[in-house]
């Protein structure tokens, strides 16, 4: 089974954000007014906490729409037993499991769903201000980042989106830009990253949304 994880796997263990939705992103609509806002680095730290990486040029829109996730694509329901966590997963993708984490795969999408403890409910804020320097450095080539607190099903949220350059492929070296949102959802100590990543101009709104408002604690 593949493995390869995006590099947006760091931030799993970060609990980082923003929100700005270009591309495969979108716009996200909920019924908060809550006001987004943007990661701003000081400049006496600006190299230090950027990455040397460089973005890797978006792939074309025809090669990007390969990515797009069909209306047409069937969901199922996953839940992990160790993780005490479900949500909506497309049918047919490939899945690698690691105790209470785990990670779809399909074409250049990926979607996974990271457990790490955590003493409070994180908000938009304390991301912004524990995590941001921490992103840009472990990051591939991590840019445009903002952070959105937000009222999901499941209850409150912190809605993060950022664009990454992916992990080199294993044979050829090659790499895309990508478009990554997380969401992280808290309940009694524990924080579950869920991030779902595809090539800037990938068409997945609707999808992504479905995902994220899917997420529930068992």
């Amino acid at each position: 089974m593949k493995k390869i994880m995006t590099a947006n796997t760091y931030f799993v263990i970060l609990a980082l954000g923003m929100f700005v939705l270009v591309g495969c992103g979108g716009t996200y609509s909920t019924s908060s007014t809550q006001t987004s806002t943007a990661i701003a680095t000081p400049a006496s730290t600006q190299a230090a906490a950027t990455s040397t990486e460089q973005p890797v040029p978006a792939i074309s829109s025809s090669q990007a729409s390969s990515s797009d996730i069909p209306d047409s694509q069937v969901f199922v329901t996953y839940a992990s037993s160790p993780g005490k966590y479900q949500f909506d997963v497309p049918e047919g993708w490939a899945r690698t499991t690691n105790a209470t984490d785990v990670s779809f795969i399909s074409n250049l999408n990926t979607l996974q769903v990271t457990l790490t403890k955590a003493s409070a409910q994180p908000t938009a804020s304390s991301v912004r201000t524990n995590q941001a320097v921490t992103l840009q450095q472990t990051g591939r080539a991590v840019r445009d980042v903002q952070i959105r607190d937000v009222q999901l099903p499941s209850g409150p949220a912190v809605f993060i989106v950022y664009t990454s350059n992916s992990d080199p492929n294993s044979v050829t070296g090659k790499q895309v830009r990508l478009e990554n949102n997380s969401y992280l959802y808290f309940k009694n100590g524990m924080l579950a990253t869920l991030t779902l990543s595809a090539p800037i101009g990938a068409d997945n709104v609707d999808q992504w949304v479905r995902i994220s408002r899917s997420f529930k604690w068992m």
